[in-house]
């Protein structure tokens, strides 16, 4: 698959040619699915926590005797069915993450490159920096391919200015081409990937098929 690169400033500068194995696959929808849902799981912090009966402050005798009151029979202060009683089968703390295959996480990752690729929300970007680590010359940068749409900047290493420049861009996502999230690629709107961020996921993903064999 060929694709355009452009300049910062927008211009066509010539194509690359995309690795079939990683851009150029049929995409699978299951196992999209099962590595979004999965990386959503993993977030979750699980802290809710709620008192049951044996945990909620009061006292522990009857309101008033069993019988002859007329009223129901009534254990204690502390009951589910009264205000400010114990909750039932109220939440706990708990940890909901869990792990999917490496092969079906590889897959989703490609499969959702390859979905955005063959679109036109997938552009190839000369590789840049912003020595500044200034936020508006990297917005000065974006303005030429997105226009307040979600974003997603896959980066060719962990460049720290501009990851600096991009933290105050709302809808910008930053990413590094070995550290991808199935979720901020398979919602944004615009993936914009710097031309050696490209060849590194071809030689990355390449090497780990040779390690799964």
């Amino acid at each position: 698959m060929e694709k355009k690169v452009f300049s910062v400033d927008g211009k066509e500068l010539r194509t690359i040619s995309l690795d079939d194995a990683v851009f150029g696959l049929p995409v699978n929808e299951d196992v999209i699915y099962y590595a979004v849902t999965n990386e959503l799981a993993n977030r979750r912090v699980g802290t809710a926590c709620t008192k049951g009966r044996s945990e909620v402050h009061g006292s522990n005798a009857k309101p008033y005797k069993q019988k002859g009151t007329g009223h129901a029979r009534r254990g204690d202060k502390k009951s589910p069915l009264l205000a400010g009683g114990g909750t039932i089968f109220g939440p706990k703390p708990r940890d909901f993450s869990y792990a999917i295959p490496k092969k079906e996480k590889r897959l989703a990752m490609k499969s959702i490159l390859s979905m955005q690729a063959q679109s036109d929300r997938f552009t190839v970007v000369e590789d840049f920096t912003i020595d500044s680590g200034k936020t508006k010359d990297l917005v000065k940068i974006l303005d030429n391919f997105t226009k307040g749409e979600r974003t997603v900047l896959i980066l060719k290493d962990d460049d720290p200015k501009i990851k600096q420049a991009a933290r105050n861009i709302p809808l910008l996502q930053f990413l590094s081409y070995n550290r991808l999230s199935a979720h901020a690629l398979f919602y944004g709107r615009k993936i914009i990937a710097l031309e050696s961020a490209v060849k590194n996921l071809s030689s990355f993903y390449a090497a780990k098929e040779k390690e799964a064999e």
